[in-house]
């Protein structure tokens, strides 16, 4: 199965870019608190980990890929 990519949010508004072969779920990925993805790039997972966190332009994944590709 092919490995999908998200960023999981932790304790203290810490986003980390990680990726997967199953959906994320409570029972295997317990340590985030929040789970956004998958996303189709590695650049747009780490624009939404670096500039998402209460950013009204980053409300999806479209949106941080579309930023990511333009260089924002």
């Amino acid at each position: 199965m092919k490995r999908r990519i998200y960023v999981g949010h932790t304790v203290g508004n810490l986003y980390g870019v990680f990726e997967s072969e199953t959906e994320p779920t409570a029972e295997t990925h317990g340590r985030f608190l929040a789970v956004i993805g998958p996303f189709r790039t590695m650049r747009g997972a780490q624009f939404m980990a670096k500039h998402g966190w209460n950013n009204p332009h980053l409300q999806t994944v479209a949106d941080a890929e579309r930023l990511a590709k333009k260089g924002a």
